[in-house]
């Protein structure tokens, strides 16, 4: 037999019906028919037995199928091996973060990263942002990029770099000559986030909800750039980290950055793994380049 024939009776028997296995192998019927015939003349024995149409495995058919899937598997496998060896490691890192900013810097550390390695394929899961470790946990994400790290043991924080919030404001806000603001400054104040839950957002989580603070107005707004119009406008105030709010700052010198609290509110980033998975050498890598990478940008 060959492996083509394997494939055949794989399909046939997944897929259910021959009209299926005709799609998937893209073959004519005529053709699928005659390496079925063909495989069971090679062997001397009835594969499937037909009945109203339907084909079901026999005996000798059930040890093959079995046979089929082991030599497919490893011959897959191998495949994957040699094309590993010949053009570098292959597989996939998914990804997310628990707060939308932070894919301003992460697609372009992806970027490199894919030039290094342009067999592993990276996947930013954005259905996870704001709830990452719980991905993590659920095996839908690989690594989270998160601020607020829970303890489990199943999961293995790693220091990533930190950064500091600031409040932005128009040259025109009553804040704009202050130093800094503290929880009670927010009470009449319209808070732009950028998204529900509000325990997500960190100026609240830290500096709000200890204090037991509300803004007078809270309002989701997920664009950055319409956040900033309206800020720009005086039309409310929103919290940035640093390093992001800079571009902004230097291409509108009516827009004004106050620090949170006497000493700043600053935050760690941390890289979450689960403790509970073997990772290929290639993740090991991913994590070491974007520790280099994060302080290379943090530094210059």
């Amino acid at each position: 037999m060959e492996i083509r024939h394997l494939r055949l009776i794989k399909s046939i028997v997944e897929e259910g019906s021959i009209t299926k296995a005709i799609d998937k192998l893209h073959l004519t019927q005529s053709a699928l028919s005659h390496q079925l015939k063909e495989a069971e003349y090679q062997l001397g024995i009835k594969i499937f037995n037909r009945a109203n149409k339907k084909l079901t495995l026999t005996k000798a058919g059930e040890k093959i199928y079995v046979t089929a899937n082991e030599i497919l598997n490893k011959l897959a496998e191998t495949q994957k091996e040699i094309k590993a060896m010949v053009y570098g490691e292959v597989g996939e890192i998914r990804i997310s973060t628990e707060c939308y900013s932070s894919y301003h810097w992460l697609p372009s550390v992806l970027k490199q990263f894919h030039l290094l390695y342009p067999n592993v394929e990276l996947k930013i899961v954005m259905e996870a942002t704001h709830y990452p470790l719980q991905k993590l946990l659920d095996d839908v994400l690989d690594v989270a990029i998160v601020s607020d790290p829970m303890k489990n043991e199943n999961i293995k924080y790693i220091e990533l770099f930190q950064d500091e919030m600031m409040m932005v404001v128009s040259e025109n806000h009553h804040w704009a000559a202050k130093k800094y603001v503290i929880a009670e400054d927010f009470a009449s104040e319209h808070l732009i986030i950028h998204s529900l839950p509000l325990e997500t957002v960190t100026v609240h989580q830290f500096v709000l909800a200890p204090a037991n603070v509300k803004p007078k107005k809270i309002t989701p707004l997920p664009l950055t750039e319409a956040s900033i119009e309206m800020v720009k406008a005086d039309m409310g105030i929103m919290s940035m980290a640093k390093w992001s709010l800079q571009p902004y700052l230097k291409n509108n010198p009516n827009l004004k950055a106050v620090k949170i609290g006497k000493n700043g509110l600053k935050r760690k980033h941390y890289i979450a793994v689960s403790t509970n998975k073997t990772y290929p050498e290639y993740f090991n890598h991913f994590i070491e380049f974007l520790q280099t990478e994060i302080n290379l940008q943090w530094n210059t």
